[in-house]
């Protein structure tokens, strides 16, 4: 019976070390680069630049503010277990990761900044009973982080940065497990939180001519150690078995590191590369331990592979007052298919997006952007994920994608 409701263990280490995985990595930091399909480190030119490429700062005047928010809405579906083609779709979420950014120039080589945003974060939601409902029911993830930067204007071509990261985060899981020989399911749910991870950043501009800029940005790890509480309901008679109390798990997140390449092809139109990688493979090991002796702390393996991200913009000039952004991405998926779980249904993913910058007067202007998300359809056929206590394995077709609706406001004093 111990070793049967360990397995709450075993999904609590799985599930959380999927939260940092592709899905919930975000990189929308303003209306303006998602646009331009994230393709932002040769540019950055806007507050944002604290994100994309502090070191984009001298390249502004004055004191600047950016500040905005964006509406994701993910979809997702599966069909299965094989050879069944029964379909069930995720629960309808709705998230708001925000932004604000302000950058300072105190001359024409020294700049500084500091911002907010969520580099990581969203969640899914499955019925209680759902098919799957042994592996997951509900995964949620907020990260927040606060960065200062200073950027240094060494030569007219060339421009250096360092920025600071200090973040925090929670964490919400809940999932089921069979309790045979008695009836119904056990329920567990897990909560924590990191109230102080830190990191750091590095950023370049090279420009060689007016027309031409070269970009690079790198993001440290982070490591949390989430602190929190295991709380498992079930029968009666296996009260002194379920695994409760103070749990810590130790997660780190990968490092990124962007290179980019922008053109202006004329004055009006602007084109824009660049190339994201990801390091997933920092995981090697997470552990969930209990604070109870009596409780076995898990040792779990993560599975993850180095991705990247290849990503192209273009932004093109009507006048004065009103331009016009577009652009493509590929996204590589970081997990092999038969390590993919329901906590977050991973796959390749495209993203299409659009946006509009006006500027309403001088100093103060407003950039909306949409960015469609359509992640390959998965069809997994050797899944180590097992979805009953027969350990049979949860094969079958995942569907995902996902819509999102930015706005940014810029005001320049």
């Amino acid at each position: 019976m111990k070793l049967k409701l360990g397995a709450f263990v075993v999904f609590i280490t799985v599930t959380v070390s999927n939260l940092f995985a592709g899905g919930f990595q975000i990189n929308e930091h303003s209306a303006r680069a998602m646009a331009m399909g994230g393709a932002f480190t040769a540019i950055a030119n806007d507050p944002s630049a604290i994100y994309f490429n502090g070191a984009g700062l001298t390249q502004m005047r004055g004191t600047n503010f950016l500040f905005g928010t964006t509406l994701i809405a993910p979809v997702s579906t599966f069909r299965g277990v094989s050879p069944d083609i029964t379909q069930y779709d995720m629960k309808k979420q709705y998230f708001f990761p925000s932004h604000f950014w302000v950058s300072h120039s105190f001359n024409e080589n020294f700049a500084a900044g500091i911002g907010f945003t969520s580099p990581f974060g969203l969640g899914t939601q499955w019925d209680d009973n759902w098919v799957g409902k042994y592996l997951a029911i509900e995964t949620s993830l907020k990260v927040f982080t606060i960065s200062p930067v200073v950027a240094y204007k060494v030569s007219d071509q060339l421009s250096l940065s360092a920025g600071f990261v200090f973040s925090w985060a929670d964490v919400t899981i809940t999932s089921k497990s069979p309790q045979t020989p008695f009836p119904g399911d056990a329920f567990a749910t897990l909560k924590g939180k990191d109230n102080s991870a830190f990191g750091y950043n590095f950023g370049l501009m090279f420009k060689p001519t007016p027309r031409l800029s070269f970009g690079a940005s790198f993001h440290s790890q982070v490591k949390y150690t989430f602190k929190g509480t295991a709380t498992t309901t079930g029968a009666p008679q296996l009260a002194s078995q379920l695994p409760n109390g103070d749990v810590t798990a130790k997660l780190t997140t990968p490092i990124n590191l962007a290179v980019g390449v922008a053109y202006d092809v004329m004055p009006e139109l602007k084109l824009s590369a660049d190339f994201q990688y990801v390091g997933w493979s920092s995981y090697d090991t997470l552990a969930a331990d209990f604070a109870d002796p009596k409780y076995k702390d898990i040792s779990k393996p993560r599975l993850y592979d180095n991705s990247f991200i290849v990503r192209f913009g273009a932004e093109y000039t009507v006048n004065d007052v009103f331009k016009l952004e577009g652009g493509i991405y590929f996204d590589k998926n970081p997990v092999k298919p038969e390590y993919v779980n329901p906590s977050l249904p991973e796959a390749n993913r495209l993203g299409f997006s659009i946006g509009v910058d006006y500027k309403l007067m001088n100093n103060l202007g407003v950039n909306l952007s949409y960015l469609f998300i359509r992640a390959s359809e998965l069809t997994v056929t050797n899944s180590k994920e097992y979805y009953t206590q027969g350990n049979s394995p949860f094969n079958g077709t995942y569907n995902s994608y996902a819509n999102l609706a930015s706005i940014s406001l810029s005001y320049s004093l």
